[in-house]
């Protein structure tokens, strides 16, 4: 026994030295950006806060204290992490094309999206990306303007029955809303969410976020094998045959279905002659090569409809609930949305159209406003495949480099008083001159989100609907939110408000 355990001591020693000498170079130049001491192979994960509003605040307070480098170095394990808040060199890095591959930590997703459009690179990436951008035209969107239209009135429905003056948190209610819309413009599937918030697939939607970033957080169980034995690797792979079972289900049915309109028979879908809603699924269905074959994969399918309805869902939920906290915390600026949708509206309860959506000018500045303050993607990153110069540092191969919102976004030269909810700062006048990349909440440059007109349009159709039917008014300070760094921002304890019904006046 003691010659097996001083061959393991021999063993990493060796091992040990080996990465001490062929790292050196790496790490010199690494650390000379600001950061705190690492260990070696531990790096700085053992000084890293747990707690998801513990995290946010470290690097957050790490941007602060370098505010004037525009930059801050993390080791995780042996893995450098730079993390970048200063316009100019967010720009270097997205604006590069040939600098796409994702950083490590993504590597985490691939088990549930395997390598769809958010964790593709290469060939495979710019050919999905060239694919599917179409599916995203305006006069396809325009088509999901219904399903936005629908799930908002369920919504509104069951937010009237807590329309009584009395504090609740409508974090869930706007998520379960948001759930519904992605499935049914994902998939064609009405899952019911808002009246089933308890089924299986919502709560393994809900249990693998919350999974993958424990995960990410943990260096050791960055290894499969002592994520097996240490981690929560039983639940995560729980989940994942849910998630798969129910898309791979969905997609074995959507094509039945396609098959049946195909052939003529409407008893399925509708009376013949009865326009068909068309959802993102079956524009990957019907994507063919000149000869007929199917481009994509059943497997490429799945991938690109889990990746939808991850980046979908949780996305446009935090930044809609984001938004009706900051509009209950400034009366003065919710009372100019009531004028505006007022005046689009009228006395009426009619639904959203696409022409109402470009009158409401001013509801999607304060969305915008809101996406600074709390971006919904906190933090997004790139791998280094050649060296990178950011300011005086050439950053080598293999790092990875996150831009970091939260402090990117509440720099004073281009947004003063930055801490403060200000709509107006996105006037087309007070736009002007501003660095393009102070402000980047669906990334930027090539890999930028394919999904923000998608996005930008269900909020605001959410968010009118709430706000032509009710007052708001929050009930929380911005110290007790308390916004929990994952893989998407969330305050720790909801969105805690008071909702009282409105008298609505037609405008003169």
């Amino acid at each position: 026994m003691a010659a097996v355990l001083l061959i393991v001591a021999v063993t990493s020693f060796i091992l040990l030295l080996i990465w001490f000498f062929k790292t050196y170079e790496t790490r010199q130049r690494v650390n000379q950006i600001p950061g705190r001491p690492a260990l070696p192979l531990i790096g700085n994960a053992h000084q890293l806060q747990t707690s998801g509003f513990g995290f946010y605040k470290q690097l957050f307070d790490y941007s602060m204290e370098n505010r004037d480098y525009g930059m801050f170095r993390i080791w995780l394990g042996v893995q450098p992490l730079v993390g970048i808040f200063k316009p100019e060199f967010v720009e270097k890095l997205l604006n590069s094309t040939t600098i796409l591959d994702k950083a490590p930590v993504y590597n985490f997703l691939h088990p549930w999206l395997g390598t769809g459009l958010l964790t593709s690179t290469g060939t495979k990436w710019h050919t999905h990306r060239k694919l599917l951008t179409p599916t995203f035209h305006f006069k396809i969107l325009n088509d999901f303007i219904t399903v936005f239209n629908e799930k908002s009135q369920i919504l509104t429905r069951r937010l009237s029955g807590k329309a009584d003056g009395k504090p609740f948190n409508i974090f869930q209610h706007i998520t379960l809303c948001a759930l519904d819309i992605i499935c049914e413009t994902a998939m064609g599937k009405n899952v019911k969410a808002q009246e089933k918030s308890d089924s299986e697939y919502v709560t393994a939607v809900y249990k693998m976020g919350n999974l993958i970033m424990t995960r990410i957080k943990t260096p050791w169980f960055w290894n499969k094998l002592l994520f097996g034995m240490l981690g929560p690797a039983r639940e995560h792979d729980r989940c994942l045959d849910i998630l798969h079972q129910f898309t791979q289900q969905v997609i074995e049915n959507r094509r039945d279905q396609l098959k049946t309109r195909t052939s003529g028979d409407q008893s399925a879908d509708g009376a013949v002659g009865e326009k068909k809603r068309l959802a993102f699924l079956d524009l990957l269905l019907n994507t063919m090569h000149a000869d007929g074959s199917q481009q994509l994969t059943d497997e490429e399918i799945c991938e690109e409809v889990d990746t939808f309805m991850f980046e979908g869902h949780d996305t446009t939920a935090a930044a809609m609930n984001w938004t009706i906290y900051l509009i209950g915390s400034h009366q003065d600026i919710q009372e100019r949305i009531h004028r505006e949708l007022d005046e689009i509206f009228g006395n009426t309860d009619r639904m959203v159209t696409s022409d109402d959506l470009k009158e409401m000018k001013y509801l999607e500045r304060c969305i915008k406003e809101a996406l600074r303050l709390f971006p919904s993607v906190p933090s997004f990153g790139r791998t280094l495949t050649q060296d990178l110069e950011l300011g005086k540092v050439k950053l080598p191969v293999g790092t990875a480099v996150a831009v970091f919102l939260p402090a990117l976004h509440r720099n004073a030269d281009f947004f003063p008083d930055p801490d403060v909810f200000d709509p107006d700062r996105f006037s087309p006048e007070n736009s002007v001159g501003r660095h393009p990349y102070a402000y980047v909440p669906f990334s930027a440059g090539m890999r930028n989100c394919i999904g923000q007109k998608f996005a930008l349009m269900e909020e605001k159709i959410v968010l009118s609907s709430i706000l032509r039917k009710f007052h708001v008014e929050s009930v929380q300070t911005q110290d007790e939110l308390r916004p929990q760094f994952e893989l998407i921002l969330r305050p720790e304890n909801g969105i805690i408000v008071k909702l009282t019904e409105r008298k609505l006046q037609t405008s003169n």
